[in-house]
């Protein structure tokens, strides 16, 4: 088994790095953080409160997640473009503060980790999820660098974005995230630190992928290097 835990704040790029270099690997690509999106979404959309502990346990009872082909399942619709925005973020980072919540994804996430060669990105993949993984990753940059990438994501995409707005939801998402109560974000001891403010997308692939080979060594021969 080889199994690749990337974590690190909200904007690194985490999550198209993770999925080009599983692309090119042949690993299988988990995003724990689109676990987290969709139960903000949905707790969103039926008007759950995050500080109503026995609402969010009783939507979790009736919710199923489930990933296929790189797309993201929540109750059976693909919400792969829904979970994207800033108000989701927001919501996922409240609602990911409570352990049931945290619970129901690390299950979820531990029992894919358990079966496949994985590569896994979140805030808490190689401290809590698979803290036994063969090469951890911790992935950071600089917050305006973050906000220039998230924002410049969205024009591409067609929809609305402001700068300033981005940035400030940035700074606020990484106290949260590193203040909770409950498996807050922060490197694990063995992990790599990984700064990507500088690399462009192509970069910080051959970064992640050189760090694969350096940990796993032998081990990595017997992967499919797909692009390669």
């Amino acid at each position: 088994m080889i199994r690749v835990a990337i974590d690190g704040p909200g904007g690194t790029g985490k999550s198209s790095i993770a999925k080009e270099v599983a692309a090119r690997l042949g690993l299988e690509y988990i995003d724990t953080g689109a676990m987290y999106r969709s139960m903000g979404l949905k707790a969103l959309r039926e008007g759950v409160s995050p500080a109503d502990t026995e609402a969010v346990e009783k939507m979790l009872a009736g919710t199923e997640i489930d990933f296929n082909d790189n797309h993201m399942y929540l109750d059976g619709e693909d919400v792969s473009g829904l979970i994207r925005t800033n108000e989701v973020s927001m919501a996922a980072s409240d609602i990911s503060k409570l352990p049931c919540v945290r619970a129901k994804a690390d299950a979820l996430s531990k029992q894919l980790a358990a079966t496949k060669n994985v590569i896994m990105e979140g805030r808490d993949i190689g401290t809590i999820v698979i803290p036994d993984a063969e090469v951890k990753i911790f992935m950071t940059a600089a917050p305006e660098v973050r906000a220039k990438r998230r924002y410049l994501q969205l024009l591409e995409a067609g929809k609305p974005a402001d700068y300033d707005q981005i940035f400030d939801e940035i700074q606020k998402r990484d106290y949260q995230d590193s203040h909770r109560d409950y498996h807050p974000l922060k490197q694990a001891d063995d992990s790599v630190l990984l700064d990507t403010s500088d690399m462009t997308k192509e970069e910080n692939i051959e970064a992640v992928i050189d760090l694969i080979r350096e940990k796993t060594g032998e081990e990595f021969a017997g992967l499919h290097a797909v692009s390669e």
